[in-house]
């Protein structure tokens, strides 16, 4: 009789904080390759490159992220289904992460010499293909190596290091003084930032025998997990699309917003101050939720009513359009969002069906991660161009939001 491999068991020893953090650190890395761009650099040379088009600023950007997440969309659940048949002697996650470091970096100085739409285009996908790769395996590792009375820490601390990360690309897209200085930045620290984990902590290796026999239909047909069998794994996607979906609004016309609406003198260095704010506040309380979370053995509350100030705090905004409205908002999103993220994640990694498939199902599950950022752009040009600006478009997010938080009581099998 063959023993079931290590990597398949139900964790039960906690991980050290070194461990921990290491993968917090490679964590920032990838966000740092996403936010750089998404926040600053891309919105530069959608104004660089609009008038050549014929389409506004808004409309470019809004296509080309569009397009980056439809392979988002695919990417991950794609890569981590791949990482949980990976048999190598360095085990199933790290191969992936650093393929996907590496090939991002590569993406990023791509990015770098864009002269055009098409090549911006071409580089932003990329950088979604190979850095969700990454992104994928890092997800998968903890529920590979975390108890359960442990993954609300855990969570909190993957959220602020998303958070680290949005500020430290932000902050190297507007600091390095270009935008190619600012992409070659952040690809160096996409590399730089997933070595400790790679380096120092070895992975869990899946034993051939264990890998399951390759039958393509089998692997496609894998990717749909049907609501009705698992119906708590489809209440926790959805709350998920539905609050990242409210979050995405908010930002993706952020520096557009400053510059056009509230005639803010730099608008660039208004991004990064809001984004300062917000990651000071999540900071406050994504650690905190999740320890607090653990403790007492409940994820539901915490999901329902950190969702519920984040729809309030964005219908603030659609009230309060003026430069200290956008300071509160940013706080209040920060107080919530940092709450939602650890214990959310959390709560993922509790409903997830079996063992052999946690990469590729914690893969579906960040479809509603990537899915808004499709669904985003479709929403908010049309709503900001012609359907009454930023404050429907804030209204309508702040609506979808607080959605998300009352359904998260359809979930039955976690309290």
């Amino acid at each position: 009789m063959t023993t079931p491999s290590a990597a398949l068991d139900e964790p039960v020893e906690r991980v050290a904080r070194g461990w921990t953090a290491a993968l917090s650190l490679a964590n920032v890395a990838i966000w740092v390759g996403w936010y750089g761009p998404l926040q600053i650099l891309l919105a530069r040379q959608a104004e660089d490159f609009a008038p050549g088009t014929g389409m506004s600023k808004e409309t470019l950007l809004a296509w080309v992220t569009g397009v980056g997440a439809v392979v988002s969309l695919a990417a991950n659940p794609f890569f981590g289904a791949l990482s949980d048949r990976t048999t190598a002697s360095r085990g199933r996650r790290t191969p992936w992460i650093v393929a996907g470091a590496a090939g991002g970096a590569l993406s990023l100085l791509l990015l770098a010499g864009a002269d055009g739409l098409w090549l911006m285009t071409l580089g932003w996908c990329l950088v979604q293909l190979t850095l969700n790769a990454s992104f994928a395996a890092v997800t998968a590792a903890v529920p590979d190596r975390v108890p359960r009375p442990q993954r609300g820490v855990v969570g909190g601390w993957l959220g602020a290091a998303q958070i680290l990360g949005a500020v430290a690309g932000t902050g190297l897209a507007t600091a390095a003084g270009g935008i190619a200085a600012g992409y070659v930045a952040c690809a160096v620290f996409t590399v730089a930032g997933v070595l400790p984990y790679v380096l120092r902590h070895p992975d869990l290796r899946l034993a051939v025998a264990d890998r399951p026999p390759w039958d393509g239909r089998s692997f496609v047909r894998g990717f749909w997990l049907s609501p009705r069998r698992h119906p708590d794994f489809g209440w926790a996607w959805l709350t998920r699309f539905l609050i990242n979906l409210s979050n995405a609004l908010v930002i993706l016309y952020l520096l557009y917003y400053l510059r056009d609406r509230l005639r803010y003198d730099d608008p660039e260095q208004g991004v990064l101050i809001l984004t300062a704010v917000n990651s000071v506040t999540l900071l406050a309380t994504v650690v905190v939720g999740g320890v607090w979370s653990d403790r007492l053995g409940r994820r539901k509350p915490f999901v329902r009513w950190s969702g519920a100030l984040m729809a309030a705090a964005t219908a603030l905004l659609a009230v309060w359009q003026t430069w200290a409205g956008a300071i509160v908002v940013a706080a209040l999103l920060g107080l919530a969002l940092g709450v939602f993220m650890s214990v959310d994640f959390a709560l993922m990694t509790d409903v997830l069906p079996k063992a052999l498939d946690r990469g590729k199902d914690l893969g579906v599950i960040n479809i509603a991660n990537a899915l808004p950022q499709v669904a985003a752009p479709a929403v908010a040009a049309p709503i900001v161009t012609h359907l009454g600006g930023y404050r429907t478009l804030y209204l309508v997010a702040a609506v979808l939001g607080l959605a998300g938080a009352v359904l998260v009581g359809r979930i039955r099998s976690v309290d």
